[in-house]
């Protein structure tokens, strides 16, 4: 079960790459704005790639709420640069290599796509939180079928209540 509303937000530090090379992102470094994480099964997959597009492609809607949006897999971070540079992604994306971090926020599988004879445990569920400024979870939802896309709706009229 997901970590629910109203509960302090788990901190994390993780890597990404940016154009001045690696770098360490901790939830604590956007203390005063409104944070969308969104966990995510893997880069280079069909969801994820449609999920993160259209993020990417709307970026705008989020930062006119004063929310910045972070993307968190178990991908290491070359591979999520590679992703969002192929995909033309926009949002920060974070390594979450040894699914602390997914562990923490309660949205791990078991077994991911066992039925398919992945069983990888650990793996991400698209799952989204709305992280408001004073780090508190104000939205909730995780998603047991990887083929599903969080309620971006409800995930923006949430924001715009934080705003």
């Amino acid at each position: 079960m997901a970590l629910a509303v109203g509960t302090q937000a788990p901190d994390f530090t993780l890597s990404t790459i940016t154009a001045d090379g690696p770098k360490l992102v901790s939830l604590a470094d956007h203390k005063g704005k409104n944070v969308v994480v969104l966990f995510f099964p893997m880069a280079f997959t069909g969801v994820c790639t449609q999920e993160f597009c259209s993020i990417s492609e709307g970026l705008g809607d989020y930062t006119s709420l004063n929310a910045e949006v972070i993307g968190v897999s178990g991908d290491n971070p070359f591979a999520q640069a590679n992703w969002a540079e192929k995909e033309g992604i926009k949002v920060t994306l974070l390594a979450d290599y040894e699914h602390d971090v997914t562990k923490a926020y309660d949205v791990a599988y078991d077994a991911f796509l066992p039925d398919k004879n992945l069983p990888m445990g650990g793996v991400s569920k698209r799952s989204a939180f709305v992280i408001d400024k004073d780090g508190v979870i104000q939205y909730s939802e995780s998603l047991d079928n990887p083929g599903d896309l969080p309620n971006f709706d409800a995930i923006k009229a949430k924001l715009g209540e934080l705003s």
